[in-house]
Parts: C-alpha cells; structure tokens; sequence
C-alpha cells in the first residue's frame, strides 16, 4: 500500500534509536524526508546516513527553548513540517515510595512537556500542510506497574494532550492520535533487564503474559502503524488511543494459563 508519504516532512523525537530508530527507517522506506530530534549528534548522524535521507537537529527537549528552536530550524530548512511524532521518553522509576517533589516534577517535565512545546511551534506548518500528530505513549497509564509515578502520570498527560488536541485542531483538518507501546524490545528495555537478579526469567515470564503469539512486540510493529496514521489513509480516524501490543492492555491473559 502507497501511504502517499513521499517527500513529507515528518518531525521524529528521539528517532535515533529503539522504536524511533524504527519510526524514522520505516518512513524512509516510505519515501518520506524524516528529521531526528535528539541529544547525541553522532547517533543522529549515524541513522541518517544509514537510510541516506533526511537529517537531524542535536536537541535537548527537556529544554524548551530548544524545542523551539529545533522546529524553526526545520521550518528554515524544509519550508514545511507535515507531521510530528513525539516518541521520546524514558521510564526513569519515580516512585510513590522514595520519590521526591524534585524528581516527580522533572519526569513530568522531562516525558511530557517537550510533546507540547514541539507541536506547539510546528502548530502554524501544520496548520498549513494539514499535516498529523503522533504521539507515542505507554501502557503504564492504564495498567500502572509500580515504582514509576512520574513516568505513568506523564504518560496519562501523553493521553489526555491526544485527545485534547484531536478536538481542538478538528477545525485545520489536522488529526492527532497516539500508539501506545506494552511490551517493545528496545535498547532501553534490554539496560532495564539487564538490571535485575533473574533477567532471563523475568523477560521469559513477561513474554508469556503477551497474549498474541507470546512475543515482543517489534519496533517495526509500532513504527508501520505510526506510518499510517501520519498517512492519509487513515483520513477519518483521530483522537484514538491504538494499542500495538499483541492485546496485552486489553485481553483477559487468564486464559492463556
């Protein structure tokens, strides 16, 4: 299926590596001129002169002058942005327990706050291209999974700017939707793992509670889907909250036992 991608201008935070490292080369393929928001230049560099295409903006998003200038940058360059996907992000562990109004608030600010400030300033590109937002979100904000209350109360706000702005840009035709990531097999889950007592078996355990075909779900999975709602094949759905995840928020794991 042609997604009619071609030659768009498609904003990807944190696209260097793990699931925007799949986002980016999947709209590469797609024909569409990705642009890599993200801290470390060289990993930037290096995935754009792996697909040959697009290029990159060294940003730090927890700064939100930044984000700002990193979206003009782009508007400078291109002329145009038709799309944004707000993927960066990291579950950092935040909990209820040991915790701090410090730490709490800069979860907050470090996992939600940049979706807001890059959309933001593409808002007038959009406007024009009809262009669609993707943000990614996580699964902690429905199923919580202890320790993490900063990540999962970002994740919440990821939720709710998605279906916030999907009202509040029907008006310029722009749709706004989110692909909520259970359990992807990137090179931050794998640090995570590799943390624990008993990685091998907790990661065996974890995959068995994946309902279909007890797998990960692939970078690639997320990245496909992420395509088509950018795409104008997807010309009537906003505002949703599409789960990649092998059914794993939503279907009753006690029968697979």
């Amino acid at each position: 299926m042609d997604l009619n991608l071609k030659d768009k201008i498609i904003i990807v935070t944190g696209g260097a590596k793990g699931i925007g490292e799949s986002i980016v080369r999947v709209l590469s393929a797609e024909g569409a001129i990705p642009v890599i928001f993200g801290r470390n230049e060289a990993d930037n560099n290096k995935l754009i002169n792996e697909i040959g295409k697009g290029s990159q903006v060294k940003t730090e998003l927890s700064n939100p002058d930044e984000c700002i200038n990193a979206v003009n940058s782009v508007i400078e360059k291109y002329g145009r942005i038709d799309g944004v996907v707000n993927n960066a992000g990291v579950n950092d562990g935040v909990s209820l327990q040991s915790g701090s109004y410090e730490a709490f608030m800069k979860s907050i600010h470090s996992n939600v706050m940049h979706y807001f400030m890059v959309v933001q300033t593409a808002l007038p590109e959009l406007i024009k291209s009809k262009g669609s937002i993707v943000n990614i979100g996580s699964k902690v904000a429905e199923t919580g999974q202890g320790g993490t209350s900063g990540y999962a109360a970002a994740n919440g706000g990821r939720n709710a700017l998605t279906r916030e702005w999907a009202v509040d840009l029907l008006k310029y035709g722009i749709r706004v939707n989110s692909v909520i990531v259970a359990e992807c097999y990137t090179p931050l889950y794998d640090k995570w793992v590799k943390t624990l007592s008993n990685p091998e078996e907790t990661l065996q355990k974890i995959t068995e509670r994946i309902p279909l075909e007890k797998r990960m779900t692939t970078g690639e999975e997320i990245a496909n889907t992420v395509a088509f709602l950018l795409s104008n094949k997807s010309s009537h759905t906003t505002g949703q909250l599409i789960h990649v995840d092998g059914g794993y928020v939503h279907l009753d794991r006690a029968a697979l036992s």
